[in-house]
């Protein structure tokens, strides 16, 4: 039997169930006849045409037969298999067929399966998927044309009666923009209905539900009932009768009604068979607030209850965790302290203590929760599925996450920077230290440390990323309460001249603008303000100014057409002091569409509900920097896919697949092999000749041109300068000769062979490079080259794939920028053809997950155009990436 379409895989339902995706296998044969049984006649029919059930048991028995020259896969729910899905190829087409279960109909399980065998039959070559259908049919036809894909169709008619003619739709395989942003619709319907069951569940049980109050079990229980959650909640205790005045039951299996969510606090070791209790009950989502699973080492333990959850259909989260907390809902089933009130930030966190200690600051500020997951060990529903279920949610507006590790980086980067278009999100990530050291490193892998990634992929998905609770709150809040500013125009309005100096300097810093107001709003503010209070930007009222002169004031310098944000600084207890201060403050912030945030010099609270208030400006500043940035980045168009014209991934693939079986561990290419494969990226390489020795050195200057140039070539020769491994403006074949023997003299058996090139024209020498880090993916770095590249470390990078908009972008952060636009009389160079190659590097790095490390360096960028006169690439084993044509769950 051919081997079937994809690995083994969960995946979610429309409904938010869980079904199991798996090869076909020749012991499947008992299963699928039982699928037929379980299908209607006319299901039988409208699949195979003729003959009812029993040609449809005659087929199954030559779908699991040894001659079968397809390849299929079988969807399984609760352990049943209930649906299976084929194509046959036949050179450039092929035929495909789908037979579901009526149980699971409408569930999205069709076109979930014809997903996985799209990309399957397109990765084998398949340009077209054929489809016979009848005209009756119309199940399949809406799952074939909500595929994504463009379908086309011959004949007849899907109107027809189902004796009438057959339909044959022809649908390209190959995997498109459209496709990615169907199948992304589907995960986010089914990740949001998933994740619904769990924080607004009908009814909780606490198994473990202990009588002392000290125990987690007791306290969670306790906040279920003092949270007022409105259905029934079931104490698991089996020594209790009664538990915080509710009655108690032995077991799961003994509970007089249906359960939505249970809250596990026992033992670890009996944890996986509580949940088989559960799954058997039919409970619909788990809380493990346990440890002692992967945390302590025990990976098997938590493999073990993450498949029982998967094969029940329930979604897990932990193990090793504090519990969730739903104000909508009335659900606190958490052992935190206290009650949460209720508001508009959305909060995850992988460790406890930080959520805990979140969560309390939270309320001292006065920011509510919409709702808060602790997802502990993170074995199954991880931040990237909490985003996909706040998106939606009404109750909330901001979005806050404390991480440890991301599960799977390509996805939360396209999941974030979806949400981020509509919701702040905002990040705490830890591990900021570098990776080990290599021995031999390119200078791109020296750089970018997986630090760098995480800052670069929370970048471009418009994520806001934060050093600590502190700031995260800081920011949340202002977010949570005020408008986004329009632009970074700042006034400044106090009755401290020092502390609002202090405010306008911090600005400057934070790339904030501190504008002199225009001449009316300055005679406007004169007319309204005492005598001696300075008007120009920042507004001082003097210690004497009162609690009117604050709110007209702001009224005043928000219509100014240069201010996009109004910043307070308030110091107590001047003036009118700081409760009829506070009153004015929030007065005037709601008379328009201005951001209005306040320093209450010393006090951090909210001003009022909308208002957030900090104790000092630097607090006050940093909070409105970010939110800043986020509008300036929501201003931006969102990047479209690009095309990449010149691009041979087939001849790329093949050189890297031939090396890896001759090289199994990996290693530096040559420089021929080297610029071979990056050539089939349409990366610009200098001509370039590779020589073992003096003669041929001096042959090849002839060959490629004089004044010429020679480089060492070894795979350790990482920095050839420091070692006396350039040679430059070589006018004769003898210099070239006699510098190949000082050379080879000089650095010895690291010296493998040498390079020779003809000397390139004068320009600007740049560096562009990736590296793949092993559990981040890849990461594209652009910057100052040639012998300053380390030096003065003048660098920008971006998660591919990268648009040309995203290249320029990078440019432009870069110091050296200038170079590249004209310096001091110098003539600009190309920088479009610098930009492609940073495109083309990000799209050879997106692809080709062996290359390790690429440096070119430099790339010398001239007003003619962009060409990298020096080629380093490593290759290394890599496992597949992750298709993002193939839903699944981790």
């Amino acid at each position: 039997m051919a081997r079937s379409v994809a690995d083994e895989c969960d995946v979610l339902l429309r409904d938010g169930g869980i079904a199991h995706v798996r090869p076909l296998r020749p012991s499947d044969r008992e299963a699928l006849h039982g699928l037929v049984s379980g299908s209607s006649e006319r299901s039988a029919y409208l699949r195979f045409f003729a003959g009812g059930t029993a040609t449809a048991h005659a087929y199954m028995d030559r779908l699991t037969g040894p001659d079968y020259p397809g390849h299929a896969l079988v969807a399984l729910v609760g352990g049943r298999l209930v649906g299976v899905a084929e194509y046959i190829p036949g050179g450039r087409e092929a035929e495909v067929g789908i037979l579901l279960h009526d149980d699971v109909h409408g569930l999205g399980l069709g076109t979930l399966l014809l997903e996985q065998i799209a990309a399957d039959a397109a990765a084998g070559g398949v340009e077209e998927l054929v489809a016979t259908v009848l005209p009756g049919n119309r199940r399949m036809f809406r799952v074939l044309d909500d595929l994504g894909l463009p379908v086309r169709r011959l004949t007849g008619e899907p109107d027809g009666g189902v004796n009438g003619g057959e339909v044959e739709v022809r649908i390209a395989a190959r995997p498109t923009a459209h496709l990615l942003k169907e199948i992304e619709a589907r995960a986010h319907e089914a990740e949001r209905n998933s994740l619904a069951r769990v924080l607004n569940p009908r009814s909780v049980a606490v198994i473990g539900a202990s009588r002392d109050p000290a125990r987690i079990g007791h306290r969670v229980l306790r906040n279920l009932v003092d949270g007022g959650f409105p259905g029934p909640i079931y104490p698991v205790n089996p020594h209790a009768t009664e538990v915080c005045g509710l009655p108690a039951w032995p077991a799961p299996a003994a509970l007089p009604g249906p359960v939505d969510l249970a809250v596990v606090a026992v033992p670890a070791a009996v944890v996986p068979d509580v949940a088989r209790e559960c799954a058997g009950h039919g409970v619909r989502g788990l809380v493990v607030l346990t440890a002692g699973f992967a945390e302590r080492g025990d990976d098997a333990a938590e493999r073990e209850l993450l498949r029982v959850c998967r094969d029940a259909g329930m979604r897990l989260i932990g193990p090793n965790c504090l519990g969730i907390v739903s104000t909508g809902a009335s659900l606190n089933a958490s052992f935190l302290p206290g009650r949460p009130d209720p508001g508009p930030l959305g909060l995850m966190s992988q460790s406890g203590a930080v959520a805990a200690a979140v969560v309390q600051r939270a309320a001292e500020l006065g920011i509510g929760l919409s709702s808060f997951v602790s997802v502990g060990n993170k074995a199954d529903v991880s931040g990237n599925d909490l985003l996909e279920y706040w998106e939606d949610d009404p109750a909330t507006a901001v979005i806050a996450m404390y991480l440890e590790s991301f599960g799977n980086p390509r996805r939360f980067g396209r999941i974030a920077r979806r949400v981020s278009a509509r919701k702040p999100i905002i990040v705490v990530k830890s591990g900021r230290s570098a990776s080990g050291d290599r021995a031999v490193r390119s200078h791109t892998a020296a750089a970018a440390t997986p630090d760098l990634a995480v800052d670069a992929l929370l970048r471009q998905s418009g994520v806001i990323r934060e050093e600590n609770v502190r700031d995260l709150l800081d920011t949340a809040r202002l977010l949570a309460g005020q408008p986004l500013p329009a632009g970074r125009g700042v006034a400044v309005v106090g009755n401290s001249g020092g502390l609002q100096v202090l405010a306008a300097d911090s600005c400057e810093r934070h790339g904030l603008d501190v504008p002199e107001l225009s001449a009316g709003t300055q005679a406007e503010l004169r007319s309204l303000l005492r005598p001696g209070a300075a008007v120009r930007n920042p507004v001082d009222l003097t210690a004497e100014g009162d609690a009117a002169e604050f709110a007209s004031a702001i009224r005043t310098v928000r219509a100014d057409p240069a201010v996009h944000a109004v910043l307070v600084v308030y110091t107590p207890p001047f003036g009118s002091g700081l409760d009829a201060t506070r009153r004015a403050i929030a007065a005037a912030a709601r008379d328009g569409g201005t951001t209005v945030l306040a320093c209450l010099t010393g006090h951090d609270g909210p001003v009022d509900a909308a208002v957030p208030g900090y104790a000092y400006p630097e607090q006050a500043v940093h909070a409105l920097s970010r939110a800043a940035g986020y509008a300036a980045w929501r201003a931006r168009p969102a990047p479209e896919p690009e095309e990449v014209a010149g691009v041979d991934q087939r001849r790329a693939r093949a050189i890297v697949e031939r090396d890896l079986a001759a090289h199994p561990e990996g290693r530096w290419l040559d420089p021929h092999l080297a610029t071979t494969l990056v050539s089939s990226y349409g990366l610009r390489v200098a001509e370039s000749v590779t020589v073992d020795g003096p003669e041929s050195a001096a042959e090849a200057a002839a060959l490629v041109g004089l004044p010429a140039v020679l480089k060492a070539w070894g795979p350790d020769l990482v920095h050839k300068s420091d070692v006396g491994g350039v040679r430059l403006g070589l006018r004769t074949p003898e210099e070239v000769r006699r510098a190949y023997r000082e050379m080879d003299g000089r650095i010895g058996p690291a010296m493998r062979g040498g390079i020779v090139q003809r000397m390139a024209a004068d320009g600007v020498e740049m560096i562009v490079g990736g590296v793949a880090h092993e559990t981040f993916g890849p990461l594209v770095m652009a910057g100052l080259g040639g012998i300053a590249a380390d030096l003065l470390a003048d660098r920008a990078f971006r998660v591919p794939p990268i648009g040309r908009a995203e290249a320029e972008s990078m440019l432009g952060e870069l110091r050296c920028a200038p170079l590249l636009t004209g310096y001091r009389g110098r003539p600009p160079v190309d920088a479009g053809s610098l930009e492609d190659q940073i495109v083309r590097v990000g799209r050879l790095m997106d692809d080709l997950p062996e290359v390790a490390e690429l440096d070119l360096n430099p790339v010398i960028v001239t007003p003619s155009g962009a060409v990298a006169v020096d080629v380093r690439v490593r290759l290394a084993p890599a496992p597949p990436v992750p298709s993002a044509f193939r839903r699944r769950l981790r």
